[in-house]
């Protein structure tokens, strides 16, 4: 048997609440506030589903009384098995009931934010002001007038299912629309071949692009030279890292659109196309130079192409600058590559070379990464709490699930109520969170807001 919690502030209408769903009084109510001590407890049938319901003291620290009654309430909340969390609505949001209603989140049963005292229509703009708690579920009712408490009590017993029978859920009716989209825009393909890789390397002309990949390859493979452009048609060489099969692709050098003539201009083609079956992009800089405004065009390229990146700062012993301060140039002017790894190296004398092998194989596994659900679930549940998505034209919004759809590069859908209200800003907040909690380094990742039964082409142009 299923138990109910039912918590909140003192006076907000807890007693009303369980009197009301018990159908009869049973728990002391008043106008006083805190005249519920103890944790009071009645069986209640709901249309043959018998549940337990728990009336708990009022939360309050202002005495050593009702400090008591709070640890209680938390106890019961921890014991219960469904959670309603009542708010008076005739008040503003309280920051003490919004910081429980989080805590209490985190217990991961289902809860539902009830603010009372909304008696009609005209009241209900009062309860979208709590709509700031993040809530998924929030009722706005009048106990003291049986307003909505019908759809309250469906919820409840929406949840006193056993969940061998809950098949109709959000969170599978989401997961059921997932897996229909997934077969119309790629699906996660666990049996893919991942044991090639191939790298792009990229960069303005005379950066030492060359020269970097005869370093890597051992041999004089490409023509070096110091005059610009001289490596034409792109030159692939594969070889073996661990036990992945690695393709260079050296392409020719990039110069400004309006300089480019002829041969060059075909280069510049096929510098793109190399790009389309590449999986990582070895965006050379020269150290030795300030960087230019073709240096930023040439790694949106990187970004255009969604491919993981290796940013490498060749000619390292010319550098014009510190580490930290061509670094941190690199990153005001790059922003858009804030999670490419850097390396230094000098292609001439393969000084750190042998590092970029290690970079590839480690960033080839994140951008090939699959994020279990259960945990991409958790940390996107815990970004939400920590930090509500805004509201939507006064409406709330509401991440119901996330799964992820697709590697090279990670490809996450966010099942939402209302995905065109999710701020591209939040989307980039999701994404840092998600990049502290996993391994994630030199590769994109893209989360898509999605509507419930949603097939339409994924909106990259989200990915951060």
């Amino acid at each position: 048997m299923k138990k109910i919690a039912i918590l909140g502030q003192p006076n907000v209408g807890k007693s009303s609440l369980f009197n009301r769903l018990a159908r009869r009084r049973i728990a002391i109510t008043s106008d006083i506030a805190g005249t519920t001590r103890d944790v009071k407890k009645e069986f209640i049938d709901f249309d043959g589903k018998e549940a337990e319901i728990l009336d708990t003291g009022g939360i309050d620290e202002s005495s050593e009384l009702f400090r008591s009654v709070k640890n209680k309430a938390i106890e019961a909340a921890k014991e219960a098995d469904i959670i309603l969390y009542m708010v008076d609505g005739k008040k503003l949001p309280d920051e003490r009931d919004r910081d429980l209603f989080y805590k209490l989140q985190r217990l991961g049963r289902p809860i539902a934010l009830v603010v009372n005292k909304i008696d009609n229509d005209k009241e209900e703009e009062r309860a979208w002001e709590f709509s700031e708690f993040g809530a998924k579920d929030m009722f706005s009712v009048s106990v003291s007038h049986n307003r909505r408490i019908g759809q309250l009590i469906e919820w409840v017993k929406s949840h006193l299912e056993e969940p061998v029978a809950q098949l109709y859920t959000e969170e599978a009716d989401a997961l059921e629309n997932l897996i229909e989209m997934f077969d119309e825009s790629g699906t996660l393909q666990e049996d893919e071949d991942l044991s090639e890789i191939g790298v792009a390397i990229i960069g303005r002309t005379n950066v030492g692009k060359s020269s970097l990949l005869n370093a890597l390859l051992g041999s004089e493979r490409a023509v070096v030279s110091e005059v610009a452009g001289t490596t034409i048609d792109p030159v692939d060489e594969r070889m073996i890292v661990g036990e992945k099969s690695v393709t260079f692709v050296d392409t020719a050098g990039l110069r400004r659109r309006g300089k480019i003539q002829g041969i060059e201009r075909y280069a510049l083609g096929r510098t793109r196309q190399m790009l389309e079956r590449a999986d990582i992009a070895l965006l050379v800089l020269d150290a030795s130079v300030p960087l230019s405004e073709l240096d930023e065009k040439i790694a949106g390229l990187v970004d255009e192409f969604k491919l993981g990146c290796i940013i490498v700062l060749n000619k390292w012993d010319e550098a014009l600058g510190s580490y930290e301060e061509i670094v941190e140039e690199l990153r005001y002017r790059f922003k858009f590559l804030s999670w490419a790894p850097v390396i230094t190296v000098s292609a001439k004398s393969k000084k750190r070379v042998h590092k970029i092998f290690d970079m590839i194989l480690k960033v080839f596994e994140n951008y090939t990464r699959h994020i279990p659900t259960r945990e991409l679930n958790e940390v996107i549940k815990e970004a939400t709490i920590k930090h509500h998505i805004p509201s939507h034209k006064g409406r709330p919004v509401n991440i119901l699930f996330a799964s992820q759809y697709a590697i090279k590069p990670p490809k996450i859908a966010l099942i939402s109520n209302r995905p065109q209200g999710i701020h591209f800003s939040y989307i980039r907040y999701l994404t840092n969170r998600l990049r502290d909690r996993f391994e994630l380094e030199g590769t994109p990742v893209i989360l898509v807001p999605k509507k419930r039964g949603e097939r339409e082409e994924e909106e990259e142009q989200k990915s951060l």
